[in-house]
């Protein structure tokens, strides 16, 4: 951390432990008030000061553990280790086995002399930054099943092509997480479409159906995409990240997270493209069937088989993606050593190398789900803004799809979790409106634009923490170089919502959001020749 900004964190940090102690001594902490969006407040604000997000997180922890605690240290220490670190990992489990065996195959392919192969071969295909970022784009696009598969996995094939145009790891963690999750959210066969149908029982409908007519009113995710490939085909990166790409091209400093040490002395000398396409494969195909193996989908003479589409919304994407890693671990090490690219001991040394890469995000991951459960388990703050929701909607009719988004954006980044937010605030809309009514669709959608879109701008959102992971990118420069982009598609979603609320429109209300996009683009297009022009005089 700069020693400037040192004194200046000590003190926020003191004077928010301090309020914290304050506040549980005197009692005025209770369930679902506002207090319950202290902690992740302090941690978010704290790690774009800062900087530094282990530290943030912990704090954050460390002040929601006191808010819950009553005063008491007995509790205190409970909250903190019992209800917020030890449940976190044990809810998190599966996701750390699929972080740890792709990490694993990340480091087999390495050694295989693959990625290097892969590089090169795309290289002779792909001869423009903008070629290589618009191939990232179609790579998440085609991955749409997971996000968090979707996040690790393009990551992981990406890197070596885009840093071989010299584009920044933070533009690539943003094509990424811009990405994953947005088409995950438009997808009805994704395990988002799935979340979402488990929170619908009571539309009067099938939860598949509800989730797919709300899909054209689904402004920030649909708009996202538009912006993404505007960015690349425009090339018109502005705030931080015009920065981090001016350096990456002038100086080749792509940003790397330093705590990645893949040595490339250990690459096979004659690797081939089939040693990374290969395993990429076996990880798609063996993570598709886990998930519908766990959903129910081979279960035939069960009463608890389900068909294709229902398979996906019951499954458990943490379960499975762990089963669907493992067995491709397995089939990627007996590839790699009968076909003699790799001997079965430097594959079992990639263990240990693949899962030190991964720490980092383990530990990320970690922390932002112990302070996601103090947060909302201990504190109450998913049940805080849905009540606040509730209570504001009242005769609101045209404006509800806006109040709608804007809530579900502030509880999905103060929370970090997309999913939490649509189980609070789904049943809330359901609730509220027939669906027969024009706003019930609109609203529906403006809860699952809002989640993702906060979930996006989050730094404890855990696909953010896995797209920065994915490309090997900084955490904080990600969060840092992402927010002008995601909050500029927010600022233009709010006003297609405030339009379809009143038209009932999702053609009218998309339109207004592209046309306003291109219309910034070549603002922006403009501005940049004019500053290249005063650079050249």
């Amino acid at each position: 951390m700069d020693t400037k900004k040192l004194k200046p964190a000590l003190a926020i940090a003191l004077l928010s432990l301090g309020l914290a102690i304050y506040i549980a001594l005197t009692g005025e902490v209770t369930e679902a008030s506002i207090w319950s969006l202290f902690p992740p407040l302090v941690a978010i604000f704290v790690a774009l000061f800062t900087k530094e997000v282990f530290s943030s997180l912990f704090l954050g922890i460390v002040t929601g553990a006191i808010l819950a605690s009553g005063g008491s240290l007995g509790v205190f220490l409970n909250n903190l280790v019992q209800k917020g670190f030890i449940t976190s990992i044990s809810q998190t489990s599966g996701i750390f086995i699929f972080l740890i065996v792709l990490g694993i195959i990340v480091v087999l392919i390495n050694y295989s002399g693959g990625s290097k192969a892969f590089g090169n071969w795309a290289n002779s295909k792909i001869k423009t930054r903008r070629g290589s970022q618009l191939a990232a784009f179609c790579l998440c696009i085609m991955l749409f099943i997971d996000d968090y598969f979707n996040c690790l996995t393009s990551g992981s094939v990406m890197k070596p092509i885009t840093d071989s145009h010299r584009v920044s790891r933070a533009k690539l963690a943003y094509i990424i997480d811009a990405t994953a999750a947005p088409v995950c959210m438009i997808a009805p066969i994704s395990s988002w479409a799935a979340a979402v149908t488990g929170y619908a029982e009571n539309s009067h409908m099938s939860g598949i159906e509800l989730f797919i007519r709300a899909i054209p009113f689904n402004f920030y995710s649909l708009l996202t995409l538009v912006f993404v490939i505007s960015i690349i085909v425009f090339d018109n990166d502005f705030g931080p990240m015009k920065k981090y790409e001016k350096r990456a091209i002038e100086e080749g400093n792509l940003g790397i997270r330093k705590d990645i040490t893949i040595d490339d002395s250990d690459e096979h000398l004659n690797g081939s493209v089939i040693d990374l396409v290969f395993p990429v494969l076996a990880l798609i195909i063996s993570c598709v069937i886990s998930l519908i193996n766990v959903g129910g989908f081979f279960d035939f003479k069960s009463p608890f088989y389900h068909d294709f589409v229902n398979a996906f919304a019951n499954t458990d994407s943490s379960i499975a993606l762990a089963m669907g890693s493992i067995i491709a671990l397995i089939i990627t090490i007996v590839f790699f050593v009968v076909k003699k690219a790799l001997t079965f001991e430097k594959s079992m040394d990639a263990i240990s190398e693949g899962f030190s890469s991964m720490v980092s995000a383990i530990l990320i991951l970690t922390m932002a789900t112990s302070l996601k459960n103090i947060s909302n388990d201990l504190l109450g703050s998913t049940q805080y803004v849905g009540g606040l929701m509730a209570n504001a909607a009242g005769n609101l009719n045209s404006l509800l799809p806006v109040v709608i988004f804007i809530v579900a954006i502030f509880l999905a980044f103060a929370t970090g979790t997309s999913w939490g937010t649509f189980g609070i605030l789904i049943p809330i809309v359901v609730s509220m409106f027939e669906p027969t009514d024009p706003i019930f669709f609109i609203g529906i959608s403006a809860t699952l634009s809002g989640a993702v879109c906060g979930d996006h701008l989050s730094p404890i959102s855990d696909t953010t923490i896995m797209s920065s992971t994915g490309a090997g990118c900084i955490h904080i420069d990600h969060v840092k170089t992402q927010l002008p982009y995601g909050m500029s598609v927010a600022a233009i979603s709010v006003v297609a919502y405030i339009i379809a609320g009143f038209t009932h429109s999702a053609i009218i209300s998309l339109s207004f959001g592209v046309i306003v996009i291109f219309v910034l683009m070549y603002v922006l297009k403009l501005k940049n020749k004019k500053e290249l022009g005063s650079v050249a005089e």
